[in-house]
């Protein structure tokens, strides 16, 4: 019997170091690989529906008729002065700052500055009302967003132009 216990005892503990190490620590100096709350969650974003589409507003549609021919008018009528200020400028070249061609050719950039500024008020205008829209949370007004851009090609057509005509004087 002593035999008997005497391999027992070593077996009892053997098997009891070996499922102790097969046991869960729960306290450890190394992080857990296991994955955290947040990397669990999704960061995909949610399919959200279409926007709506915006509903007519005749109101809205008088108003951007109107804008758009002021912006029509006065695109016809800047080509013309600013040929006109061009040929002042070139006359006025080689003149001294002050003297009556250099003058008449800063009075045609003034006319040229005046259609600019009928353009920077009309753009300006349509980005309050764009920035209105999406303050009131109403979805974009695709003529509205038309005239805006043409408004804003025409005003940089126009700046460009009159900074072209503006170099061929002499800085005063």
């Amino acid at each position: 019997m002593k035999n008997r216990r005497a391999i027992a005892i070593p077996a009892l503990l053997l098997t009891t170091l070996l499922a102790g190490g097969c046991a869960q620590q729960t306290v450890s100096r190394y992080p857990s690989l296991q994955p955290r709350a947040i990397e669990r969650r999704s960061d995909a974003e949610s399919a959200e529906a279409a926007p709506a589409a915006a509903t007519p507003d005749t109101a809205l549609d008088a108003m951007l008729a109107a804008k758009a021919k002021t912006l029509a008018d006065t695109d016809s009528a800047f080509a013309p002065a600013a040929d006109s200020a061009e040929r002042a400028a070139r006359a006025a070249r080689s003149d001294a700052v002050g003297s009556d061609r250099w003058i008449a050719a800063q009075t045609a950039l003034a006319k040229l500055d005046a259609f600019r500024a009928t353009t920077s008020a009309i753009v300006t205008d349509l980005d309050e009302l764009a920035i209105g829209r999406a303050r009131d949370a109403k979805p974009p007004y695709p003529a509205l967003d038309s005239l805006k851009g043409r408004g804003d090609a025409q005003l940089t057509a126009e700046i460009n132009r009159i900074a072209a005509i503006q170099a061929l004087l002499p800085a005063a």
